[in-house]
């Protein structure tokens, strides 16, 4: 991975850090769980993780800004550099009660652009990664992956199709459309957070969605989904993500084969 070669090495070396932590705190008898302002939970698990991270690329990379979803953010030194993207536990909501999905986040982006990305799921034992122009990879870790691309399905009706929560549909006024997508393709899912996506880039499902995220949750996500052939836009068509971390995000990846069916049945146009 010429290029960001050094960078990824330093995701995978935040990653395993941030794995020793998570794993020794899930399903832990003594696990702190709290509410946030916005009522979702927050375990000392994702505190520690995200502190973890924030240390060692104080250490390693104190030029570079950093975002995370537990602290805030610092600006990188110079306008437009660039600046990590961290969401210690993505799916805290299954971590807390004991269901291993979920994972570390871990992007990298210059200027609004996530040209790096590394997902870190180890209750699952495996990891995905991609960096712009070197593909993307899956295996249990650095030293073990192996390349993953997106399928070739090209009609809905063979698709496999993956949603978020239906009430978060119903909330931006597009169930209707979710449903019909469910009824019109082959099977569909709710595999939820990162991992819906993860398996679109492995091949094993053909479509993603979601219609509200925060910078943190899919900055990671756009680099790997690319990288193994995908397309990832807003509802609106426009590239996936935003660079401002206050604004919400939606989300459609795809194998690029459906992304024009999935935008018209779902798409909303930009704002003016």
């Amino acid at each position: 991975m010429t290029g960001y070669a050094d960078d990824l090495a330093l995701a995978h070396l935040l990653a395993d850090a941030a794995d020793a932590i998570s794993t020794a705190r899930f399903r832990a008898l003594d696990l702190r769980v709290e509410a946030k302002p916005d009522l979702t939970p927050v375990s000392d698990a994702d505190t520690a993780v995200e502190r973890q991270i924030r240390a060692l690329l104080a250490e390693r990379r104190p030029g570079d800004g950093l975002l995370g979803e537990e602290y805030g953010g610092q600006p990188p030194a110079a306008p437009g550099g660039r600046r990590w993207v961290v969401d210690p536990i993505d799916g805290t909501k299954n971590f807390v009660r004991g269901v291993p999905v979920w994972a570390t986040l871990i992007a990298l982006l210059e200027g609004d652009r996530p040209v790096l990305g590394l997902v870190s799921a180890p209750a699952l034992g495996r990891r995905w990664w991609g960096a712009l122009g070197a593909g993307a990879y899956a295996g249990p870790d650095a030293a073990h992956g192996a390349p993953i691309r997106v399928s070739a399905v090209g009609r809905l009706a063979d698709a496999s199709f993956c949603y978020s929560s239906l009430s978060e549909w119903e909330s931006a006024g597009l169930l209707e459309p979710v449903l019909q997508l469910m009824r019109d393709t082959w099977r569909s899912r709710a595999y939820g957070d990162f991992y819906g996506y993860m398996l679109l880039a492995e091949g094993a499902l053909d479509v993603m969605v979601e219609p509200e995220l925060s910078l943190w949750d899919v900055a990671a996500l756009v680099p790997i989904v690319t990288e193994a052939g995908g397309t990832f836009t807003d509802l609106a068509g426009r590239p996936a993500p935003g660079g401002d971390a206050a604004v919400e995000n939606s989300a459609v990846a795809s194998n690029g084969a459906l992304h024009a069916d999935i935008l018209a049945r779902l798409g909303r146009p930009a704002a003016r």
